[in-house]
């Protein structure tokens, strides 16, 4: 019988999983020493010791099949293990696994099937093979009606994917508003969307900035608006100067060709994590260590 306490004692020597560590104890009927050879082998105690290094390298991907689309981000430790063509694969096998399942959380997107079991098999066992600790960050899957459309772009190999998702327009106009997204990097799509505690705050630092230009505070006030509309223009994505025609904005782009923006999602890859600072020589010395 495998008790909690045995699962207790096997996660604390290896760093694995519970239902890892559960699932070594079953198929090496309680043995430890075989549950512990059982975890190496599959490469889950070596991913497991991974875990406190840095992964904020890496690749986003948008995957699209029929009706639905998937964007998501997986990371490495580094850059150069990120243009390595199994990694790619990986990441590949997990948008098709997203793409066929329905997964609303990262918890249910880790036990899809995949090649090697669920997505968590395929993780830790390529974090093994490769040597680098690998994560799987984020996804969002979206899923369209027969009048819309999806837009997806790729900048820097996938450093930035951008997807769009729109009503009543085609697909070269949803890439194009991908696009914009990937390149001004909006931080909504519109200005409904901005959080009110940062408007106020933006209103209040262009007020100070008015009234130490020496203006009266009825001038200073209209200058506020003013100024305030030259900040949505840049944060929010619809009210963007289009970048393949600056006369028009993105929204107005977007109505001329009959259609209606409804989401867009941007990931940078990396974006608000903490980033190593080793230098190449040091991550390749490392490496031939296997470390």
């Amino acid at each position: 019988m495998i008790t909690a306490e045995m699962v207790k004692n096997l996660r604390e020597t290896t760093g694995a999983g519970m239902m890892d560590c559960k699932k070594a104890l079953t198929e090496c009927n309680g043995d430890m020493e075989k549950a512990i050879d059982y975890l190496r082998e599959k490469g889950i105690a070596k991913a497991t010791k991974k875990e406190s290094r840095i992964a904020a390298e890496g690749l986003a991907n948008i995957f699209v099949k029929g009706n639905k689309a998937v964007i998501l981000e997986v990371n490495s430790e580094t850059d150069f293990v990120s243009k390595n063509e199994e990694f790619k694969e990986m990441i590949s096998s997990i948008g098709e696994a997203l793409l066929a399942g329905n997964a609303k959380t990262m918890e249910e997107a880790l036990l899809l099937p995949s090649k090697e079991g669920t997505v968590q098999d395929l993780i830790v066992q390529k974090t093994a093979k490769i040597g680098e600790k690998l994560s799987f960050r984020r996804f969002v899957c979206l899923e369209k009606k027969d009048d819309e459309v999806f837009g997806a772009y790729l900048h820097l190999g996938g450093k930035i994917a951008a997807l769009s998702l729109l009503r009543g327009a085609n697909e070269e106009v949803a890439k194009d508003v991908a696009m914009q997204a990937a390149a001004m990097s909006p931080k909504c799509i519109f200005r409904s969307q901005v959080p009110e505690e940062e408007v106020m705050r933006e209103r209040e630092v262009l007020k100070e900035q008015a009234m130490n230009e020496g203006k009266p505070e009825e001038i200073a006030a209209k200058m506020v608006e003013g100024r305030l509309h030259k900040f949505y223009k840049e944060v929010c994505l619809a009210e963007q100067a289009f970048i393949k025609d600056s006369d028009l904005d993105v929204q107005t782009y977007v109505k001329n060709h009959g259609g209606e923006i409804l989401e867009v999602i941007r990931y940078e890859v990396g974006e608000g994590m903490e980033k190593r600072h080793d230098d190449f020589a040091q991550e390749v010395m490392k490496q031939a260590k296997g470390e």
